[in-house]
């Protein structure tokens, strides 16, 4: 494991403490699991937001649509 060292503002350092302490967990933990959760979200955000932009995109939904009426006719054809 590699060791980070950072610098907090008082107010969020004792926040940190109080919570870890709350949580019964070594400070470096909850800010593991905090950053963890933090960075799954900004993925989750760019996922979405790609969405959002090929719903946007007319080539991607005419190919789509044409995917669609592919699987529709295979459908019919069974």
């Amino acid at each position: 494991m590699t060791t980070f060292t950072s610098t907090l503002p008082e107010d969020l350092l004792k926040e940190l403490t109080d919570a870890a302490k709350n949580l019964n967990l070594p400070k470096n933990k909850l800010i593991e699991k905090a950053l963890r959760l933090y960075l799954e979200q900004i993925n989750k955000a760019a996922y979405i937001k790609s969405y959002r932009e090929m719903g946007e995109d007319a080539d991607v939904l005419k190919m789509a649509e044409e995917g669609m009426a592919e699987y529709a006719k295979q459908l019919t054809d069974l």
